[in-house]
């Protein structure tokens, strides 16, 4: 073929999408993307889901581990589209990374004139992802390589988010010549730098601060992390993680002080609410963060945001007196030089209320025979190594316990998507991990309600050979539902277990039919020599962990319904159940009883 001969259109980009670093491609196939996918099994790394939401769930977290290489989602038109629509809104949410490309009917088969529908399963993609989206367009004739570098690059910053291109049949299979159609290369935004000034107040902040807390978010990369980090210890910056930024600090630091939410741990929620100065890196205090009471959250702090999107920092709520428009890698990396700080005072008392207040409460209730989700995680977080890869879900008593109890350990990679709190995410997104991280073991654990929106991808699991350890926390249904019906409807449930409508399978013969591998945990798993085996063999395995289904889940942020019907929460500091007297007055000696 000469070089100026034409070659099909599908050819051409995926061969620009190679130039921009991509290098998998999650799919499910159909006949409206079948040009696209044809010229992408020669280029890329393929992996075929069994739904559309798995392959884009499994290309956000791809995206958002992967230390090399990107990966986009290839569905068709119509219901490739809309099945897909969760994992992009989740995406968008969370601000990560996620191309989608779609297939769409023939340009001349497009509805116009008002018309519902021309084309067989055309729906219009574009109007339906528009809002959750940073750049939603249709292709209906080829377009050159910086028009199309442009429409991809939108979605890598400042403020990443998810990208979709639905691509018309026709176009697809276009003959072109690449030469006719190479007009340059796009750039890739840039983000806002802080000042020197900037930087300098911050430190000053620090620097004047008696209980202070740096807080790190998902905003903070790890490699950025890794670097600065050690040296922030060094100095006696205490720190502190939203859930997306998790693994950037290891749990045993000696400034560590845990993570604080809404469901988070009890301790880091009364000392960040007794900081004098809060220094929130890469995180946009979202209610979740603050807690729905968001006028109480850090009451006695200066509170400093630094986010790269500037409608975070004038929302409005919390109260933020310094808001900094920048990347939080500039910023952090900003802080590590300077003198130790006077910290010591403020560590020993952290060091004594984590003591008094245990990730695993007394107060919590089940019955013999079943294992508490709490000392579940703390015992898996003494089993997992540095090496592994952690994908909790993203919703319910299996999420949320996991984010109170858990202790990280540097070297892991740990994500969620907790913003959208979609059930079914933790499934799709171990898969993604795992291809991203080939040489690592996937630990992730999902409760039995969550885990039944997805298990098809057991079969993905199963097909790739993927070093995916599955934990199935269960209990018979939805223990977050339940929990609420049980607290404020006294008790009348309805579609939350087994009892009021919901239907699971044998989770052991599940397993077994897609050839995986099973064990149900007895009460001393940690020792048990059979989970052992299992857990550190090659290869996927899928674990029971028999839950009550009247387990209780405390520590937490209680609400009272309102006479007009609203909701009113305590601030992050008012968990329940109270603490005694004696214990509240030792570990909240500067807030006022």
């Amino acid at each position: 073929m000469k070089h100026a001969d034409p070659v099909k259109y599908a050819d051409v980009l995926a061969d620009w999408l190679v130039e921009l670093g991509y290098t998998h491609c999650f799919f499910l196939a159909g006949g409206n993307s079948m040009h696209m996918l044809d010229s992408c099994r020669t280029r890329f790394t393929c992996v075929a889901t069994v739904h559309e939401v798995a392959a884009g769930v499994a290309v956000e977290y791809f995206n958002e581990s992967a230390e090399r290489g990107r990966a986009f989602a290839l569905v068709t038109a119509g219901p490739g589209l809309t099945n897909i629509v969760t994992a992009v809104a989740g995406a968008f949410a969370e601000s990560r990374e996620l191309l989608v490309l779609g297939g769409q009917v023939k340009s001349s088969d497009l509805a116009t004139d008002g018309l519902r529908q021309r084309g067989i399963q055309e729906i219009d993609g574009v109007s339906i992802l528009a809002p959750i989206t940073v750049r939603s367009e249709r292709v209906e004739r080829p377009v050159s390589r910086r028009v199309f570098e442009e429409i991809v690059l939108a979605g890598t910053g400042p403020r990443p988010g998810p990208v979709f291109i639905e691509l018309c049949l026709d176009a697809q299979g276009a003959p072109v010549r690449p030469a006719d159609l190479d007009d340059g290369r796009a750039d890739r935004p840039a983000r806002a730098t802080p000042s020197d000034a900037q930087v300098q107040e911050v430190q000053r902040l620090l620097d004047a601060a008696e209980r202070p807390v740096v807080l790190l978010g998902g905003g903070v990369s790890r490699a950025a992390a890794a670097e600065c980090v050690p040296r922030l210890v060094e100095r006696g910056v205490p720190l502190m993680t939203t859930y997306n930024g998790a693994d950037r600090v290891d749990a045993d630091a000696r400034t560590y002080l845990g993570r604080p939410n809404t469901w988070g741990m009890r301790s880091a929620n009364v000392l960040l609410q007794q900081s004098d100065l809060v220094v929130a890196l890469g995180t946009r205090l979202g209610l979740q963060q603050t807690g729905f009471n968001w006028q109480g959250f850090a009451p006695l702090a200066t509170v400093v945001q630094v986010d790269i999107d500037p409608l975070e920092l004038s929302k409005g709520h919390p109260r933020v007196d310094l808001g900094i428009e920048a990347d939080a890698d500039a910023v952090l990396r900003g802080l590590v030089s300077g003198d130790p700080l006077d910290t010591d005072g403020w560590l020993a008392f952290a060091d004594d209320v984590r003591k008094r207040l245990p990730l695993s409460e007394e107060g919590n209730k089940h019955a013999d025979g079943f294992i508490d989700p709490y000392d579940f995680y703390l015992d898996l977080s003494s089993l997992a190594l540095p090496s592994d890869a952690v994908v909790p879900c993203s919703s319910g008593g299996a999420f949320t316990v996991f984010y109170q109890s858990f202790l990280q350990r540097a070297g892991q990679v740990i994500i969620s998507d907790k913003s959208l709190a979609s059930m079914g995410y933790g499934l799709s997104g171990a898969i993604g991990v795992a291809i991203a991280h080939p040489g690592r073991r996937v630990i992730h654990t999902e409760g039995d309600g969550g885990f039944a929106q997805n298990l098809q991808e057991l079969g993905t699991v199963a097909v790739n050979g993927l070093a995916v350890k599955t934990f199935v926390l269960s209990n018979q249904g939805y223990a977050s539902i339940r929990m609420t019906q049980r607290n404020y409807f006294g008790g009348s449930y309805l579609g939350c277990d087994t009892a009021t409508g919901l239907g699971f399978p044998d989770w052991q013969a599940l397993a077994s039919s897609f050839g995986i591998p099973s064990y149900v945990l007895p009460v001393d798993w940690t020792t048990d020599p059979g989970f052992l085996e299992l857990f550190d063999a090659p290869g996927p395995a899928l674990f029971v962990v028999p839950v009550d289904p009247e387990q209780t889940y405390f520590p937490k942020i209680t609400s009272r319904v309102t006479a007009e019907g609203s909701m009113e929460s305590n601030p992050l500091h008012l968990y329940s159940p109270e603490l005694p007297d004696d214990v509240h007055r030792a570990v909240l000696p500067h807030l006022p009883a």
